[in-house]
């Protein structure tokens, strides 16, 4: 029999990600599973100065992380408070190879992620997140397309 023990839920902050989380509650609540809510801050050190001219990369990665841990905070408060078993993470650096990297470090089970965060040019320099995690992930991912949720 499979045994799902954790779930992984890659989230971006986007609505989105919220128009998934029902899916990765009714798999966390059928399997009696742990979800690991993740959170990956785009580590944009490596760009330099390119992007960010008035500020300093440092100072713009710990703004970002800051608010990242509020916005997960609020859904974890809003979304997640019927769920007991949940655990939450926010990490910093590209987002499909922290994901694969989560997948091993927490010996997660199952990636339920949606199909859709990053559109136009942001699409075109870092590619899609999901498409680079079903095509590596050793566990199954379930991608919802939260376009085509009623």
């Amino acid at each position: 029999m499979v045994k799902v023990n954790k779930i992984l839920f890659p989230f971006d902050l986007t609505d989105n990600s919220s128009k998934v989380l029902p899916y990765v509650l009714f798999m966390a609540e059928k399997f009696s599973s742990q979800i690991c809510l993740l959170h990956v801050v785009q580590d944009l050190q490596k760009w330099g100065n390119v992007f960010i001219p008035h500020s300093s990369t440092e100072v713009y990665q710990k703004e970002a992380m800051q608010g990242a841990e509020k916005a997960i905070n609020r859904v974890c408060e809003e979304q997640l408070k019927e769920c007991r078993n949940f655990k939450r993470m926010i990490v910093s650096g590209d987002p499909a190879s922290k994901i694969l990297e989560t997948i091993v470090s927490e010996g997660i089970d199952l990636v339920v992620m949606g199909t859709h965060g990053r559109k136009g040019l942001e699409h075109t320099i870092f590619g899609s997140v999901a498409e680079n995690v079903v095509k590596k992930s050793p566990v199954p991912v379930l991608t919802v397309n939260p376009h085509k949720l009623k």
